[in-house]
């Protein structure tokens, strides 16, 4: 727990010397929200691509990710470990919960990495990148603590290892 406060601290301090900075990871991480990025992306994958089997790899990661976005709510209120609270530096994002553990940005956004590089393997790259900065803005914006995020993204990794293809 200390280590996670400390990893924390470093993620909130460093790299903010730049409010407009602050504003643009804030304003990336929105889209993250209720895997709502994921889910607009899936369904153009879905409402684009001709091929079945393409199609069928759209869909199935569009429910992958809507799996991952419930078991990570399921979680969330199990544990029921509230979000950091870092006196003198307060979240410069708007949270919907007070639950902070594990990440949903984080678990939606490696469920639908993992799953949607089968429908375009090309792009994995770019989902697992997109995924990755989900995860690290939320130690940046401190609303989650580094292992909120890092059990996320190994959660959302395992749906979509074991997701059917």
């Amino acid at each position: 727990m200390a280590l996670d406060r400390r990893l924390l601290l470093a993620m909130r301090t460093r790299g903010h010397g730049d409010p407009r900075l602050e504003r643009a990871v804030a304003g990336f991480s929105r889209t993250g929200e209720h895997a709502a990025c994921w889910f607009a992306l899936g369904a153009c994958g879905l409402a684009l691509s001709r091929r079945p089997e393409r199609r069928r790899a759209w869909r199935h990661g569009l429910q992958a990710t809507a799996f991952a976005y419930g078991l990570n709510f399921v979680i969330k209120r199990s544990v029921r470990r509230a979000r950091p609270q870092l006196e003198g530096l307060p979240a410069l994002s708007a949270v919907v919960s007070n639950l902070s553990f594990p990440s949903a940005h984080s678990t939606t956004s490696f469920a639908a990495a993992g799953t949607y590089a089968r429908a375009l393997p090309a792009a994995a790259p770019l989902f697992y990148a997109a995924a990755a900065s989900f995860a690290v803005s939320r130690p940046y914006l401190g609303v989650h603590y580094p292992s909120d995020v890092a059990t996320g993204a190994l959660l959302g990794s395992a749906v979509a290892k074991v997701w059917p293809r």
